[in-house]
């Protein structure tokens, strides 16, 4: 099979260290052909150093010249309503950063984009490619099928803040060069709400995201106590959950931790610093079902990072494979989500 070439939309640090070096690594699978970095000097020493040929300041001169299979752009998030239209109108499929945009009217703008029959879009929440979150959802389908655990009862899931980084931009290239910016994107027009609401969307999306992914379906947010820390509410089906955020820091360490409770049964996930380089999380699982002896387990997974598993769901996407990976309808109820948990929280609209 020809090998799928590659066109990215920025090369800053997270284009760098979470993104292009793992896509350069795939080299079986897929080349990356071309860049555009509205920073000159960066994306000529970015190019040079991963033998990219074709170098552009605009991703229009880009589409114009290079025949490219699919685009990784890896922007910051309030540059999306503005930039990820105009890529999808090339026709190929495109993976961003998470979160779909700033704002709920971006993110609606973007999805009315991407169903528009061009360019397929998809979300790198890398958090769903860890071997360890795959397992983790593997065995909810299997608890679920058979039945043998009884129901889904709870979902908790804790991100407390920590050393996020550990190293992970090691190597990465800069310059002292400013871009120029973009129109700013921000939720509603009351400037201590968009505030609110814009931090949380930088810190916690990923959990937001990650709570849907692991109950299978859609929720609503009931509760959210006044320093908010704690918010709780239950899925389409009842479901009960809690997302804990910011009750304790671990600055020289990270302990992302998920914890899913059936009526005979648990699994809880560790998840590794997301740029921590070759390690996946870890899984423990306890059955107790009807008349059997109770038994905990500790799956060995491979040494393999999201953001890797990630980048080779993408290829196959590209080739029209089923992947886990989070589509626009999906990544918009992330943004209502986080607006009823500031709105809750701020008792503001």
């Amino acid at each position: 099979m020809a090998k799928l070439k590659l066109g990215f939309v920025g090369v800053g640090g997270m284009g760098q260290a979470a993104h292009l070096i793992n896509y350069s690594q795939l080299w079986d699978d897929c080349e990356v052909v071309a860049l555009t970095e509205i920073r000159p000097k960066l994306g000529k020493k970015v190019a040079a150093q991963y033998g990219i040929p074709g170098v552009y300041t605009d991703h229009r001169e880009m589409f114009a010249k290079e025949k490219l299979d699919g685009i990784v752009a890896i922007q910051q998030f309030l540059n999306h309503g503005a930039l990820v239209p105009q890529l999808l109108e090339y026709g190929v499929p495109v993976i961003t950063e998470k979160p779909l945009a700033s704002s709920l009217a971006s993110g609606e703008k973007i999805l009315k984009a991407a169903t528009s029959g061009k360019g397929t879009l998809y979300i790198g929440y890398h958090k769903r490619s860890d071997p360890a979150s795959l397992y983790v959802k593997q065995q909810i389908a299997e608890w679920q099928k058979s039945g043998a655990m009884g129901k889904m009862t709870h979902v908790r899931v804790v991100m407390p803040p920590g050393d996020w980084i550990s190293n992970g931009f090691f190597p990465v290239y800069g310059t002292d060069e400013q871009g120029p910016g973009l129109p700013n994107d921000v939720e509603g027009t009351n400037p201590d709400f968009a505030k609110k609401y814009d931090a949380f969307v930088n810190y916690y999306i990923h959990q937001i995201n990650f709570l849907r992914y692991l109950l299978g379906e859609s929720y609503t947010i009931d509760y959210v106590d006044r320093s908010g820390m704690i918010a709780a509410g239950n899925s389409a089906s009842g479901v009960a959950f809690t997302l804990e955020l910011g009750t304790y820091t671990t600055p020289k360490d990270w302990q992302e931790q998920s914890f899913v409770a059936f009526q005979k049964g648990w699994i809880k996930l560790d998840l590794p610093c997301p740029l921590t380089i070759t390690q996946s999380g870890t899984v423990t699982v306890h059955e107790a079902p009807d008349n059997a002896q109770a038994r905990t387990i500790m799956p060995t997974l491979p040494f393999i990072h999201a953001f890797r598993n990630q980048a080779a769901s993408f290829l196959k996407a590209i080739r029209g494979e089923k992947t886990q990976l989070c589509t626009p309808v999906d990544a918009l109820e992330d943004l209502r989500a986080a607006r009823r948990y500031v709105e809750m929280l701020t008792g503001k609209k």
